[in-house]
């Protein structure tokens, strides 16, 4: 009796196995049979662009853009998922303002804290639209904003990810230093998503980095950036040396020279050993521009270098403020720029 019920099992089970190959070769001859479009879809390596996708709303997946222009205003990258939902990339030269201020207004934490991304993302473009032509009635909410626009960036959804970066850029030209208690949360999401591999996020975030630099007074947003500057991200630390490096610049002579050039050329040295080429390559470029800025500060008082020369030149700067090995790696760059100049002279 137990051999029989062992046949009659094993039986059942080699039925089973059978009808398992037979439903996976089926699968892979109907899978075959499609299309090579409906069976790849890939993402734009520009991330402007991509092939369509449709998937679920709680899918991390990248999102299609589409070219597109609305009654001939606003030209736009139009973001199709779950069927006939749309998410619009409008480039902030394009937006239009809002129809109702107020109604916008009083939506806009709402929509921004919503579970259904579409919403979202229509609320980002609200903010872009409402820090754009009615910054003065938006400022105090910004502190209720910025920490949402904060939640977007780090959604695993691209289409709000994207959105809420670009949202990002138009709240630092807006606001310039007025949101500059607001900047460590947004510093950290921009720069991880500028480290990150999709190319289309990645892009948008540097942009928005460019724009951070671009509209924050140096002097308030370099103490913010130099922490960065040693995370042990090296990704990281290489997009805050290449904003640190941009900043600079815009204190102009005077403001480096009261910031402390001591302080920048201790901070250009050590990220001229760092992994990535992106930071020595900013370490570089700083360091010419201090050493630029240095001597331009000595033409100032040219009785100190008339008195001592020695004293006052740029070598002896930089071995009086680091360590040898740090003063020699910056006399070797930039004394191989000043020789390229005179021979390129």
């Amino acid at each position: 009796m137990l051999y029989f019920h062992g046949d009659i099992l094993r039986s059942m089970t080699q039925r089973k196995t059978l009808n398992l190959i037979v439903m996976s070769e089926t699968a892979l001859r109907d899978l075959n049979t499609l299309p090579a479009s409906d069976r790849k879809n890939e993402s734009s390596s520009k991330g402007s662009f991509t092939k369509p996708y449709v998937g679920s709303a709680n899918e991390n997946v990248d999102v299609s853009l589409v070219s597109t222009h609305i009654n001939g205003n606003e030209t736009v990258n139009a973001v199709a998922e779950t069927g006939n939902s749309e998410v619009e990339y409008i480039e902030s030269e394009n937006l239009n303002d809002v129809e109702d201020v107020d109604a916008s207004l009083k939506m806009l934490v709402a929509g921004l804290d919503s579970k259904d991304w579409v919403v979202v993302c229509e609320a980002l473009n609200n903010v872009r639209r409402l820090s754009i032509f009615h910054k003065e009635s938006m400022f105090d909410m910004l502190g209720d904003v910025i920490p949402l626009v904060v939640k977007s960036l780090k959604n695993p959804r691209s289409a709000v990810c994207k959105t809420a970066i670009m949202t990002a850029a138009d709240i630092f030209s807006s606001y310039n230093d007025h949101m500059i208690d607001s900047l460590d949360p947004l510093l950290v999401q921009l720069l991880l998503k500028s480290s990150q591999d999709k190319r289309f996020v990645c892009e948008a975030a540097e942009r928005a980095l460019v724009a951070m630099t671009t509209w924050v007074s140096p002097i308030l947003l370099l103490p913010k950036l130099q922490p960065y500057l040693k995370h042990r991200n090296p990704r990281i630390r290489a997009k805050a040396s290449m904003c640190f490096c941009r900043s600079v610049p815009r204190l102009g002579v005077e403001g480096i020279k009261e910031y402390g050039i001591d302080k920048l050329i201790q901070v250009a040295a050590s990220q001229l050993s760092d992994q990535l080429p992106e930071s020595r390559e900013a370490a570089r470029t700083l360091l010419l521009e201090l050493q630029t800025v240095y001597e331009k500060l000595h033409d100032l008082a040219p009785t100190t270098v008339s008195e001592n020369p020695e004293i006052g030149s740029w070598e002896h700067f930089c071995q009086s403020k680091l360590s040898p090995l740090s003063a020699q790696a910056v006399l070797r760059v930039t004394n191989i720029a000043r020789e390229g100049l005179v021979i390129g002279s």
